[in-house]
């Protein structure tokens, strides 16, 4: 026991000390355990087959899926559409919109989809990040306890109960104490919070999809030469193939879009061929988008009986004609010892090992047209998969990419028929888990499967998705649990609890896991402290012959807590930079609320799950 406590003290050290990563840590731990002889080598290694573990993997998937298709970066832009130019109220808005969507998206996930758009807010709004961003990520942890998948806390703490033998936690059971905890947060920034908050100046302007095409439509004037056509009855491109005309060197008129749909307003379906390419077959009532000069145009419709579709000018409208999840824009900058200079190219022109499209050119902050003799420092917009825009650096060497396409293509917000499928694969896994039909891990893996099957999320970026560090930390921590049991450490620190506050009241007794737990987040991952406290509690519920639920939930809210630090959470370190945040900061805001939720949990929690 004395080994074992040597090393869980030198393993929150290293965390507190914060010198190396925390799955580093995690697994000097679980190795220190296994050397020092305490655990066996099946018990070592327990973790990585543990159903939490696997359960929690999937869910990062799951989470991908929603951002990649649309669904977490749309929700935000409402959230701030609803704020209108009301700092209090997007102050509201941002509190309640991370907290509903973390109980279903990782708190990572919905803090990253949610942070570009409330900086972007919090300027339009006249207000500084700082006032927004702290109740963002607090109230990301405080949505993690509306669901049972919310937060990795709630699966360990309902796990634990299921291992010795008790009844787990149903799926939207956590809601009974989370949505008393969310009203709180709510009220609490609206009106204490905010007068708490710091005003700290920044600069670092996140890069948002929709401003940065808006400036690329002004200063490259893309909208200039695109134009809407119908193939009518009488066209003979019905029924050809794209590849047959070659349209760039015949006709100088690049095809930009293919919208599909069927010539009865009855029957009609459409379906989007965002790059057409040689094999893409044209068929009579498709609507083509193609750019190219107005004479070359004007030929184009006369040759091909093509009828015209007004494209309407503004930009948001333009947005939705050229970006989706699948296809998007980045600006491109030519370097002088690129392959591309002294080149002649149309713009609209296709770059054939990438698939990606010249869209439109400048030289010397001057919109160019037609053809192009390329030049070092001419910049470019292309549009092409969002992956082939991100590949195309090794592809074309000295080339400079502005921004991050990968990070761009999850702020796009136009929905696609993946996004149904991802959101119809969310509701599967609630059912799965509400009506019990599966257990927990299989739904989530099932529904992650579904995910990368459909494509919502690439099976080449699936494992990108999976925060590995969280998962490396959870199941290398897990052996710590089970040595604390089979050593004899957890019943130990269960008869000090349940002697020194036991004879008190129950209630002392859950306030005093409560105060451990917390002390704990505030340094270790809250993955990590419930793995470490849920054996200590379900030891102490024991020794005092009390249920162990209300000291379990007890265990998953205490461990989501981390309201002090910047390091206790990601997502507190997420905002830390962008808020121009200081440690003092998390202390003054989230001092008072961790009081608010340690005196609710006190009186609420034995209220609704009794002794």
């Amino acid at each position: 026991m004395i080994t074992l406590l040597v090393i869980l003290g030198i393993t929150i050290t290293l965390f507190i000390w914060g010198k190396f990563p925390p799955d580093v840590v995690a697994l000097m731990s679980m190795l220190s355990l296994y050397l020092s002889g305490i655990l066996d080598i099946t018990e070592t290694l327990s973790g990585f087959s543990n159903t939490t573990v696997i359960m929690i993997a999937a869910l990062f998937i799951i989470g991908e899926g929603l951002s990649r298709t649309g669904w977490t970066a749309i929700a935000g832009r409402y959230f701030v559409k609803w704020a209108k130019k009301s700092v209090p109220r997007l102050l509201v808005i941002v509190t309640l919109g991370s907290s509903l969507l973390s109980g279903f998206v990782s708190n990572t996930g919905t803090v990253a989809a949610l942070l570009p758009v409330t900086v972007t807010a919090a300027w339009s709004a006249g207000t500084l990040p700082s006032k927004l961003l702290m109740p963002v990520a607090f109230g990301s942890n405080t949505g993690g306890l509306l669901t049972l998948t919310g937060t990795p806390p709630n699966i360990i703490a309902s796990n634990a109960l299921v291992e010795n033998g008790l009844e787990g936690f149903s799926f939207f059971e956590f809601a009974l104490i989370g949505l008393p905890l969310l009203l709180i947060s709510i009220l609490y920034f609206r009106y204490v919070g905010y007068r708490l908050l710091p005003s700290h100046s920044t600069k670092n302007k996140p890069m948002a999809i929709d401003q940065e095409m808006h400036k690329w439509m002004e200063n490259y004037s893309i909208g200039d030469n695109l134009y809407r056509l119908r193939i009518r009855s009488m066209s003979p491109l019905i029924n050809t193939k794209v590849g047959e005309w070659d349209f760039e060197k015949t006709y100088n008129i690049s095809l930009m879009r293919l919208k599909r749909r069927h010539p009865n307003p009855l029957q009609r379906v459409h379906e989007f061929v965002e790059l057409p390419d040689d094999d893409t077959e044209m068929r009579y009532h498709d609507i083509i988008t193609v750019k190219g000069d107005v004479g070359d145009v004007d030929k184009f419709i006369l040759e091909f009986h093509l009828g015209v579709i007004p494209l309407k000018p503004e930009r948001d409208t333009l947005v939705q004609e050229l970006i989706n999840q699948e296809v998007g824009m980045a600006e491109m900058i030519i370097t002088p010892k690129s392959v591309f200079v002294g080149k002649t190219v149309p713009l609209g022109h296709y770059l054939k090992q990438t698939g990606v499209q010249l869209l439109a050119a400048s030289r010397n902050n001057a919109p160019l047209k037609g053809k192009i003799k390329i030049k070092a420092g001419d910049a470019f917009v292309i549009r092409g998969q969002w992956e082939n825009i991100e590949a195309l650096k090794s592809v074309y060497e000295n080339l400079v990419i502005s921004g991050s396409p990968e990070a761009l293509s999850k702020n796009v917000d136009v929905l696609t028929p993946k996004s149904y499928i991802a959101l119809a694969t969310l509701i599967l896994m609630v059912l799965l888990l509400v009506l019990k039909l599966l257990p927990g891990a299989i739904a989530a893996l099932v529904c992650a499967g579904i995910m990368m099957l459909t494509g919502c999320v690439p099976i080449t970026k699936a494992y990108k998705g999976i925060s590995w560090t969280s998962v490396i930390m959870i199941a290398a921590m897990i052996p710590m649990g089970l040595a604390l049991q089979k050593t004899g450490a957890a019943q130990l620190a269960a008869n000090s609890l349940v002697g020194a506050l036991g004879n008190i009241h129950p209630t002392a007794l859950l306030a005093g896991i409560f105060l451990l737990t917390t002390t704990f987040s505030q340094t270790i991952n809250n993955s990590a402290t419930a793995v470490l406290m849920a054996p200590i509690a379900i030891m102490a519920s024991t020794t005092l012959g009390v249920s162990p639920k209300p000291f379990m939930i007890g265990v998953a809210i205490s461990a989501s807590t981390a309201f002090l630090t910047p390091v206790g959470t990601t997502t507190n370190a997420m905002v830390l930079s962008s808020g121009g945040y200081r440690f003092i900061d998390y202390v003054k805001v989230g001092g008072p609320l961790l009081l608010l939720f340690f005196l609710t949990t006190l009186i609420l929690v034995p209220i609704i799950w009794s002794f």
